[in-house]
């Protein structure tokens, strides 16, 4: 690491070799001779042996990964121009090939299509991140499917809810995101073999006018480039509201992190849920005995950055006028690479949290007993009426002690006594011992939340699951800080 001038820290602190690697130059450059070769061989193949030769080919394959780096940084310095600063670099090294490298191409042969298989090569491993998530939450949720907790609304207490289903709602977020990726998946395609403006008029007169051999070598390079599809028109750039459609889906999956990273910061200042807490982590340098929850809040963080991200792109595509400006390029070799790297670095951290949670059933029950004569209160009023009182009186009743109760634990911080003042009232019909009896098992206010959480796993995760097995499998998520 060069200490001496910036580093971007999604590179030096928060993201995967792996998706560095994707974005990388050599990445980049290799795969624009990658889109070379599809289109010489492809030009080739449909009848133009006798420009592009088998020797030519061969020459450019050999090599393809061999790329000269320091040639084409001093040639782009003199023109001012990286895709021919490349073509040049390769001729170098191709002196057989080199009149036909780049034939009848526009720069943005080279540069969309190597977005493209950059993009889609990312959102695999995007993909594989949230399935793995997802199988860290479904795990967390059927094994806290019955523990009751504190629900709340507003951030104030409401009917108990369970920690496993609770958890399902970060599930079901996360399965919409998935469900936007496989959509997503679809409407990437090659932009293939264009032309200049998107007319394919070089390309047309190379082949005599022959617009059907000028169809093949559209698909045929796509192929060729791994595409199954290819965008049926084009300017001289794929459309770039597919970059805006593919920044929203990114920023979909930051928004349903941050709202987990939230709520676990929030749940860490009851005690009641934390985020691991590494063996020799320290939680503050003034304030040893904390454990503060650092990785939800730089998932937070860098959840802020991916969703701000969206509008550049909205702005970039807004303002590409006709066929193609040349405006898009210095911000979308920004954007792009760092919406992907901020994807990656979220979802390893959401990775790693959810591996480990930690859970304190019996602080969870204290929030519970301190709430839970509030919310059995209607239970307590049918059972009174069943035993012959009048359901107003009952009611009027239990309004007034919980009104005291409330005053209690508000202005003196005394504990909720309303169970006790309730069976010292003549009125009410029962008591203390069989008031405590209907608050004994915090579950039967929990409704149907075990019951859910099995079924949502069952019916909606566990065949989304079935499906992703082959990209299934323990993915690194280690922190480097």
């Amino acid at each position: 690491m060069n200490r001496e001038v910036y580093q971007e820290p999604l590179v030096s602190r928060y993201t995967s070799p792996e998706m560095q690697a994707i974005f990388s130059e050599r990445s980049k450059f290799s795969t624009w001779r990658r889109c070379w070769i599809a289109l010489a061989e492809a030009q080739h193949e449909l009848g133009l042996d006798d420009l592009v030769t088998t020797e030519m080919l061969e020459e450019l394959r050999q090599n393809a990964d061999n790329v000269d780096f320091e040639t084409a940084a001093a040639k782009e310095k003199e023109i001012r121009h990286d895709v021919m600063a490349h073509v040049y670099a390769y001729g170098k090294q191709c002196p057989t090939a080199e009149p036909i490298i780049h034939l009848g191409a526009t720069s943005q042969f080279v540069g969309c299509n190597t977005d493209l298989l950059l993009q889609k090569r990312a959102l695999t491993m995007v993909k594989k991140a949230l399935l793995q998530v997802i199988v860290n939450l479904a795990k967390f949720c059927r094994q806290y499917k019955d523990l009751a907790t504190l629900g709340y609304t507003h951030y104030q207490p409401a009917q108990p809810t369970t920690v496993g289903k609770r958890h399902t709602l970060y599930l079901h977020d996360l399965l919409m995101d998935l469900e936007a990726i496989e959509w997503l998946e679809g409407q990437i395609k090659a932009r293939g073999a264009k032309g200049t403006v998107g007319t394919q008029a070089t390309f047309l007169e190379l082949f005599n006018g022959d617009h059907d051999k000028v169809r093949q070598l559209d698909q045929l390079v796509a192929e060729k480039l791994g595409f199954s599809t290819v965008f049926s028109v084009t300017g001289q750039t794929y459309s770039r509201k597919l970059d805006v459609k593919i920044a929203e889906v990114l920023a979909g999956i930051a928004a349903s992190a941050h709202k987990f990273a939230v709520d676990l910061r929030l749940l860490s200042n009851l005690k009641v849920q934390e985020e691991p807490f590494a063996k020799n982590q320290v939680g503050s340098s003034a304030m040893a005995y904390k454990r503060n929850p650092m990785r939800s809040e730089r998932m937070t963080g860098l959840a802020r950055k991916l969703m701000g991200l969206v509008p550049d792109f909205y702005a970039t595509y807004a303002n590409q006028w006709f066929e193609r400006t040349l405006d898009d390029s210095a911000i979308r070799r920004m954007d792009i690479p760092q919406a992907f790297l901020l994807t990656d670095a979220i979802l390893r951290l959401y990775m790693n949290i959810t591996s480990d949670m930690v859970v304190y059933p019996k602080q969870i029950e204290r929030y519970l007993r301190q709430e839970l004569p509030f919310m059995a209160t209607e239970k307590m009023l049918m059972a009174a009426v069943r035993k012959g009182a009048s359901r107003q009186e009952m009611h009027e009743v239990i309004k007034q002690h919980s009104v005291e109760a409330g005053k209690k634990v508000k202005e003196e911080g005394g504990d909720n006594d309303l169970l006790a003042r309730l069976a010292a009232d003549p009125a009410m019909p029962f008591t203390l011992a069989e008031l405590e009896g209907m608050l004994a098992n915090p579950a039967e206010f929990t409704g149907r939340a075990e019951a859910q959480t099995e079924e949502f796993l069952q019916e909606e995760v566990e065949p989304r699951l079935n499906r992703y097995r082959a990209l299934l499998g323990e993915m690194d998520s280690s922190l480097q800080v």
